[in-house]
């Protein structure tokens, strides 16, 4: 009798013990989507969940299924965290992860934040209302070339020859080339379109820049750069001394020489914050895409001194940060 009322009390402890842990509220978990993850973005990241309230491992779950750097793979990394019914999706990179997330899912939140059109991209109805199950941060850097290349001539008020690196394979480059050209024109320059996707692409670029006497290049808007080619741009520029303007600080404080856009990794970490209000119950449809507020102007005067290039003091007080 006592061995039977002591299986009978152990069965019903098991019995409860699975019961309560079945009541238990399950840890969320949000699935990461990224084209790359380099330090900065995962940085920011980490911040914005914080800020809303959400650690890793604590009292969240990240699933990440990074591509490193190469777009063939995504689809299949879209399909893998939506079979694994993850919470949210946060899709980085590029428009590409958010697209092939919207394409695999109507009821999985997604997240995006990269550096583009949104609504032009086909991911949301209009900024104010996303509609359907996306919403996100964009910093548009895309409409910040012309700008930049005012930047340059600034610079170099007597160059003419200029060149812009696209990645023709990226979704950017099309706008960001018909821009170019007119600002080239009002500029009264000549620009040289030169495809970039690869490390090896960026070496022939600045061969050929060095054999056409490019006097300056202009960095585009496009993930390649961003995540991928900016360390060997920057060492490329410093090799063969030629100028160049890129979109944001990141570049810049790995070896670029000048930088003008938002505050990128500000975009991220909005992001973030925004998937853990959809953790907590908001929907995507509800909460607009976050611009851009503040853009930033960085020069690194140590490479200005290492190509032997004077920055005009009226762009130095303008500079929201010098690197020294």
């Amino acid at each position: 009798m006592r061995r039977r009322k002591f299986i009978a009390l152990a069965g019903g402890t098991a019995a409860w013990s699975i019961a309560a842990r079945a009541g238990q509220t399950a840890m969320p978990v949000m699935g990461l989507l990224a084209l790359a993850r380099p330090a900065w973005v995962m940085n920011a990241i980490h911040a914005g969940l914080k800020e809303a309230g959400y650690e890793d491992g604590r009292n969240l779950t990240i699933v990440e299924r990074s591509a490193n750097g190469q777009f063939d793979r995504l689809p299949a990394l879209a399909e893998s965290l939506v079979r694994s019914q993850v919470d949210a999706i946060f899709a980085t990179g590029s428009p590409v992860p958010a697209r092939l997330a919207k394409a695999a899912t109507t009821t999985i939140p997604i997240v995006f934040a990269y550096g583009g059109d949104p609504v032009a991209d086909g991911l949301v109805d209009s900024l104010n209302h996303p509609g359907g199950n996306v919403t996100g941060a964009t910093f548009i850097g895309a409409a910040l070339l012309a700008k930049r290349m005012e930047i340059i001539r600034e610079i170099l008020p007597r160059a003419t020859e200029v060149a812009l690196l696209v990645n023709p394979q990226g979704t950017l480059a099309e706008r960001q080339i018909e821009e170019g050209k007119a600002a080239a024109t009002a500029l009264e320059q000549h620009l040289h379109v030169l495809n970039t996707s690869t490390i090896s692409d960026v070496d022939v670029a600045f061969e050929t820049m060095a054999q056409l006497k490019i006097e300056a290049f202009i960095v585009s808007t496009d993930p390649f750069f961003g995540f991928v080619g900016h360390d060997r741009i920057a060492s490329q520029a410093l090799h063969y001394k030629i100028p160049g303007i890129y979109t944001g600080r990141e570049e810049v404080d790995t070896g670029g020489l000048i930088s003008y856009g938002p505050d990128k990794t500000d975009t991220w970490r909005q992001a973030a914050i925004y998937v853990g209000r959809i953790l907590k119950g908001e929907k995507a449809s509800d909460l607009p895409v976050m611009q851009p507020t503040k853009f930033e102007l960085v020069i690194n005067l140590k490479i200005a001194n290492e190509i032997g290039l004077t920055i005009p003091t009226t762009l130095l007080s303008r500079a929201d940060a010098v690197i020294e």
